[in-house]
C-alpha cells in the first residue's frame, strides 16, 4: 500500500465526457495509466456544467441533455512521481486543462485487506 503524507503535488485534468482514446473514455485510460504508473490514487469528478477554451457551455439542464459534460481526473502523488507522469498525458490530452497545484497531505488511509 502507498503511503503518502506531508507536502504533494495535485495534478488535475479538465477534459470532456465524450473525449476518448482508442475508442474508450479519455479519463479511464488516464486513471489506467496512473495506477500502471503506480501513482497514489486517481478519482473522476462529472461536472454538471461548464465551458473550456471552445467557449461552448455544457450542462446537464433538460433541454441541453447533458451532452458532452466536463469530467475532473484528480490525482496526488510525490513532485516527481507526477512530474514523471506528466509526459503520458501530452500523448492524452490533445484539448482540455492540465493543472499543477502544491498541496498538504493531512491523511491518506486505504482499507485494510480482507480475507
Amino acid at each position: 500500500m502507498t503511503r503518502l503524507t506531508g507536502r504533494a503535488l495535485r495534478l488535475t485534468i479538465l477534459v470532456g465526457e465524450n473525449d476518448t482514446w482508442h475508442h474508450r473514455p479519455l479519463f479511464t485510460e488516464i486513471v489506467h495509466r496512473a495506477h500502471v504508473a503506480g501513482l497514489a490514487g486517481a478519482s473522476v469528478f462529472r461536472g454538471v456544467e461548464g465551458f473550456g477554451a471552445s467557449s461552448r457551455i455544457h450542462t446537464t439542464r433538460l433541454l441541453s441533455l447533458g451532452e458532452d459534460l466536463p469530467v475532473a481526473i484528480l490525482i496526488v502523488d510525490t513532485e516527481q512521481r507526477i512530474r514523471d507522469f506528466l509526459p503520458q498525458l501530452d500523448e492524452l490530452v490533445t484539448e482540455g486543462l492540465v493543472l499543477l497545484d502544491d498541496c498538504e497531505v493531512v491523511r491518506y488511509e486505504g482499507r485494510e485487506p480482507r480475507g
